[in-house]
């Protein structure tokens, strides 16, 4: 099974999301990417949805990407990018246009994907034994630049640095601190807080709430690079070297196999 993005309506406009992925943390296959994107276009298009709530199964948020995947496509440049830029910008992209509320609960792991997710939604709140982080460095990758700008801009440019290229992990208490959290509550009290907060914005005024986040979409400024102006991610990508050339490189396919045999790898 390669893990599925279930939805179901609650009651009073709230809409449940869950990432479930017996097994694996719920780490994102390339099928729940797409099922993400269908999930939240489907949403944004309900005038009923009032909030959506997302969380992972069985204690987890998102551990990551499901490595197990990746040998079939990452080692091609193409596969690689149409996987970047299609499954996975696709999926978040859907989420960061929705105009529905995004109440992230998020308990357990929250790693590479997990936290990608978790920066396209507008109110986090974490259990204290969560933990974050994307220390792809040590399977011999980088982060794609969309995903990049994305988290940096949720997570603040150091903390991001210190993610991709120390492979650091950080605690909740220190994510609270560094602004990326809303609030961090006791595990067993986690599911009641975020669902009462998803309830409280469920109970508002629902077209204000979408146009408070159309407002932020047209506020945000994205990150200026190299002096020009920042007009839009696309100027970034473009003016930097083709960011799927290591496709086929020896470090990536190192850092991979390391993984998948369970042994440190040997860069």
């Amino acid at each position: 099974m390669s893990g599925e993005v279930v939805m179901d309506v609650g009651e009073r406009g709230v809409v449940h999301v869950t990432l479930r992925h017996t097994g694996r943390l719920n780490a994102m296959s390339r099928a729940m990417w797409r099922q993400l994107r269908s999930v939240f276009e489907g949403i944004q298009r309900n005038p009923q949805a009032r909030c959506v709530l997302i969380a992972g199964a069985d204690g987890a948020f998102c551990a990551g990407g499901d490595i197990s995947e990746y040998p079939a496509f990452r080692f091609d440049a193409a596969a690689l990018r149409d996987f970047h830029e299609n499954d996975v910008w696709g999926g978040l992209q859907a989420m960061l246009q929705c105009d529905v509320p995004i109440v992230a609960h998020i308990a357990g792991a929250c790693m590479g994907a997990g936290v990608e997710i978790a920066s396209c939604c507008d109110i986090r709140i974490a259990g204290s034994s969560a933990r974050f982080g994307a220390p792809i460095a040590r399977l011999g990758f980088p982060m794609a630049p969309r995903e990049a700008q994305l988290v940096a801009g949720a997570v603040g440019d150091v903390t991001a640095r210190q993610m991709l290229l120390e492979a650091a992990t950080f605690s909740a208490a220190e994510m609270l601190a560094r602004g990326f959290l809303s609030r961090v509550t006791e595990p067993g009290l986690l599911a009641a807080d975020a669902l009462g907060t998803a309830c409280r914005v469920a109970a508002l005024a629902p077209g204000a709430a979408r146009l408070n986040k159309q407002t932020f979409r047209a506020l945000k400024v994205p990150v200026a690079t190299n002096g020009k102006s920042p007009d839009a991610i696309e100027i970034i990508v473009n003016d930097t070297p083709d960011p799927y050339a290591y496709a086929d490189s020896a470090e990536h396919r190192e850092g991979i196999a390391a993984f998948l045999a369970k042994r440190p790898p040997v860069f």
